[in-house]
């Protein structure tokens, strides 16, 4: 642990510039140049945060052209599980279980987050961008940004270094921190979500799974982990670490998954990765009475795929006000989460979602009095 935070490591000499710089951090005068990056990088995040699929591919876009940042990846493999969450409120099961109330609530919630985490960090990836442009850093851009001071820092020494796992780690307590006040402390999500279904989302729900589907030998296999205690924030920074050793720590899964994510353009709709499963056309009667369809994570004879939507025929754009200001970073307190983790994760989840998805059903069929 100690020479974790010696001076010459890369985490020793982060703490000493945050601790420097944390009491100067003042946005700087502009040049013309500068204020022409700004525009221009506020101008193109803008376009690409209209909703969860344009924000998932420009992730994968910027990752195509940059993949020393792993960030981008995992950012957008989260954000397509963060889109097929949202499809499910209004797919074929969970339509049957949750109150119009509880949909709109719920996808405010995942549209909320999903819009403020992609419109702090893609700015980031946009000026990195531009520093190897000019062969320079800009990241001092950041304040006038909202950007965190810590990710100005964290930018600066992976300019120096090019440290993967300290960028990638950084991003993840940013944007943990970043939403903890404005989405999870929020009064109204902590009410209409949390509270209300709490029960629904975490003992029931497929909502709490990420899942990394990449293909090898004709079939598509799963990785990922399973989502506990997400109001805490702590939980949700173990869990992104995690999701990191997932993707990346297996070099072949990595491919795999780079691969698959290539060629399979995010819908939203969880036909993208099981179409022998999921269709995003409705293949019954209207109205309906839900029927059996799954045993093992496959069709029963004579059933049919379940009705997944794409995010467009799902959910019509949502307009979102500016995000609030504030930076959450007060204390190098946070270093600790760089620790890396003891465990092996191996990421396996087919048969625990699986399993869920059978539940799902079970409450589809049931229509428990307890949920009206």
């Amino acid at each position: 642990m100690l020479i974790f935070f010696q001076k010459k490591h890369p985490l020793g000499w982060l703490k000493e510039e945050l601790k420097k710089g944390a009491a100067v951090h003042k946005p700087v005068n502009l040049s013309d140049e500068e204020k022409g990056i700004l525009d221009q990088v506020k101008k193109e995040t803008k376009e690409c945060n209209l909703n969860n699929v344009t924000r998932t591919k420009a992730y994968l876009d910027f990752y195509r052209q940059h993949p020393e940042v792993h960030w981008a990846f995992l950012a957008h493999m989260v954000s397509r599980n963060g889109g097929w969450s949202m499809t499910d409120l209004k797919g074929e099961i969970l339509s049957r279980l949750l109150s119009d109330r509880e949909k709109h609530s719920f996808f405010s919630f995942l549209e909320r987050g999903n819009w403020l985490i992609f419109q702090d960090a893609y700015p980031q990836l946009l000026i990195y961008r531009e520093s190897l442009k000019r062969n320079r850093p800009l990241f001092t851009l950041f304040s006038h940004l909202n950007i965190s001071f810590f990710m100005e820092t964290v930018w600066s020494c992976f300019w120096k270094r090019q440290d993967h796992y300290i960028l990638t780690t950084a991003f993840i307590i940013n944007e943990q921190n970043y939403i903890e006040k404005r989405v999870l402390q929020n009064s109204f999500y902590k009410h209409e979500v949390f509270h209300k279904l709490e029960f629904k989302l975490q003992e029931l729900l497929s909502l709490n799974h990420i899942l990394f589907p990449f293909e090898k030998n004709g079939t598509i296999h799963l990785k990922g982990q399973t989502v506990n205690q997400f109001e805490s924030l702590q939980e949700r920074i173990l869990l992104g670490k995690k999701l990191y050793d997932v993707l990346f720590k297996d070099k072949e899964v990595l491919t795999l998954t780079e691969q698959w994510a290539y060629t399979q353009p995010h819908t939203g709709s969880r036909k993208d990765y099981w179409p022998h499963i999921f269709n995003d056309v409705h293949e019954g009667l209207p109205g309906g009475k839900y029927q059996f369809q799954l045993k093992s994570c496959r069709i029963r004879p004579g059933g049919r795929r379940i009705y997944s939507p794409s995010l467009e025929n799902a959910w019509k754009n949502a307009n979102q006000h500016e995000a609030e200001s504030g930076d959450w970073f007060e204390n190098d307190q946070v270093l600790e989460y760089f620790l890396k983790l003891d465990e092996l994760i191996n990421g396996e989840i087919l048969q625990v979602y699986c399993e869920t998805l059978e539940r799902l059903e079970l409450a589809a069929l049931a229509k428990k009095a307890v949920w009206n």
